[in-house]
């Protein structure tokens, strides 16, 4: 299988080109390839694929081998991949996703993508289309409790479940141990991506994240913009200003628009190109 491993902002996904490649068990490929000491080393499995309702269509797979519905980061680097690769010469394309269809602005150099800019539709706050077991038309800066003790959580789905937590010093925050708490809580019955963030000013904020099914890993485009969302819900930051999400891999660019749409900016960078026996 001939693959080609990129990353957005430190979040890293072997990626398989699908007009070219069969991969007929990729649940069991993601587990192999994304092994950093045995395998490839990555986040997770990106397939690109032929689509009959967009110019392409992604599917994700995270470490653990479960399919995702969505990743920011991802789509960003299929847009590099599709156009620095000749599949396209288009600078606007649109991309199927298991959460909807995403628009993509490719702004390239040189005939190389540097940076993607995309529409990542709506916010979803509604507990039960997130999904979460809570009533009400929103879950804003509400309590849930976590091994013994009350956290505020502001919940939002970009096309998958995020948990936004608003607390101080979250660098020195051990993830490894509290992430899977919050990531299996029994109030988000399909598990959530939580992310731990600390508001800078009212354009900045830092954050970690602990991905469902893979951890912690260094960026999440869609725990990016779920953040910027619960920032503005939450009165740290403004509609329709650009946000700047600082996580462990680089920086993303969120404006949460009026019109509920939210746009992320952000780079994307081919790593190397192999092939690997699967």
């Amino acid at each position: 299988m001939k693959f080609t491993k990129m990353q957005g902002i430190g979040n890293d996904y072997i990626y398989v080109n699908c007009f070219k490649e069969d991969v007929p068990n990729p649940n069991q490929v993601s587990v192999k390839v994304s092994d950093r000491h045995f395998g490839i080393g990555g986040d997770g499995l990106v397939l690109i694929m032929p689509s009959d309702k967009a110019d392409f269509r992604m599917r994700m797979f995270n470490a653990d081998g479960s399919e995702g519905m969505m990743c920011g980061n991802a789509t960003r680097c299929i847009g590099k991949y599709v156009y620095d690769n000749g599949m396209t010469d288009k600078t606007e394309i649109t991309l199927e996703t298991k959460s909807g269809i995403k628009y993509l602005r490719l702004n390239a150099e040189n005939g190389k993508v540097k940076t993607v800019d995309v529409d990542m539709g709506e916010a979803v706050l509604k507990p039960k289309d997130i999904p979460m077991k809570a009533d009400g038309d929103s879950f804003i800066s509400k309590p849930i409790t976590v091994n013994g003790r009350e956290v505020n959580v502001t919940a939002v789905s970009m096309g998958n479940p995020h948990a936004v937590i608003f607390t101080a010093g979250v660098d020195a925050l051990d993830l490894e141990k509290m992430g899977p708490d919050y990531e299996k809580h029994p109030i988000f019955p399909e598990g959530v991506n939580t992310e731990f963030c600390e508001v800078i000013d009212g354009h900045t904020i830092k954050m970690r994240v602990w991905e469902r099914g893979s951890g912690e890993t260094w960026a999440c485009g869609t725990g990016a913009c779920a953040t910027a969302v619960a920032a503005v819900l939450n009165g740290f930051c403004k509609r329709d200003e650009e946000i700047t999400l600082k996580l462990r891999g680089g920086d993303l660019k969120i404006t949460y628009r009026s019109d509920n749409h939210v746009i992320m900016c952000g780079a994307a960078e081919t790593v190397f190109d192999g092939e690997i026996n699967i």
